[in-house]
């Protein structure tokens, strides 16, 4: 299997497809959209790459790819992307980037927004067994207790959130662990770099007199695929002052 691989490159030169052999133990995994890393150039410099194809055979293809990092693209986006440089006269990998998430598109793999691993804490007895133990003074501390009865309503929490909200040192929770009242278990975390975000979509504004009849002026102009240059007069810096073509299309 021949993979075509976009270099994640702004080089003009570099704005076109390199054969890369799929190892065997890849093929099943490899798909349209993956970002990669392939030996690259004469010193076979690791670089990022996109997976924008397959074929069965190459005469160029004499490197194989070294890894894949992960596939947050889809056939469509790949689709689009090359629709994209073609219209606007750009790379693939420029159109490419656009749709990957925040953090993702660094090529820097330990600044780009990934997983993260977090510990959470769990009882590991039942809430019965623990009150019997309050009851026969076994348990005596009031922290291990003030935990240990937080738990009872908040099981699975992070440990640093339950350190903070009741107070009680990871010291503390070391001891229950060790005791065998509670787990401390590391998971992993999806990080979604938009949960905190509250995105409002922008409205279209209300021209004014004058400026809807400029606008209709030029309207009327693009719908009659009659060439004219207007020049908008506003405030320095706000993108207002420059010409406009309506452009027989």
């Amino acid at each position: 299997m021949i993979a075509e691989i976009i270099i994640n490159s702004n080089a003009r030169a570099l704005n076109k497809t390199f054969d890369y052999i799929v190892p065997k133990n890849l093929e099943n995994t490899i798909r349209l959209g993956n970002r990669v890393f392939v030996p690259f150039g004469r010193g076979n410099k690791e670089e990022e790459g996109y997976v924008i194809g397959f074929k069965d055979e190459s005469e160029f293809a004499n490197k194989e790819l070294i890894k894949i990092e992960d596939g947050l693209l889809t056939e469509d986006n790949i689709k689009l992307a090359k629709l994209m440089s073609i219209k606007y006269f750009c790379n693939i990998s420029d159109c490419i980037k656009l749709m990957l998430p925040p953090g993702a598109s660094s090529k820097n793999i330990d600044s780009r927004v990934k997983d993260k691993k977090l510990n959470f804490v769990y009882l590991n007895k039942e809430i019965d067994e623990i009150e019997i133990d309050i009851e026969e003074k076994i348990l005596k501390s009031d922290k291990q207790i003030k935990l240990l009865r937080f738990l009872e309503e908040n099981d699975g929490i992070n440990i640093s959130e339950l350190e903070m909200i009741t107070e009680v040192s990871k010291a503390v929770m070391k001891t229950l662990e060790k005791n065998g009242y509670i787990l401390i278990v590391e998971e992993m975390v999806d990080r979604n770099p938009f949960i905190n975000k509250n995105i409002k979509r922008d409205k279209n504004l209300k021209l004014t007199e004058s400026q809807q009849e400029v606008y209709d002026t030029i309207e009327f102009m693009i719908d009659n695929n009659e060439y004219m240059e207007f020049l908008l007069h506003g405030i320095t810096g706000s993108r207002k002052n420059r010409s406009i073509y309506a452009i027989n299309k």
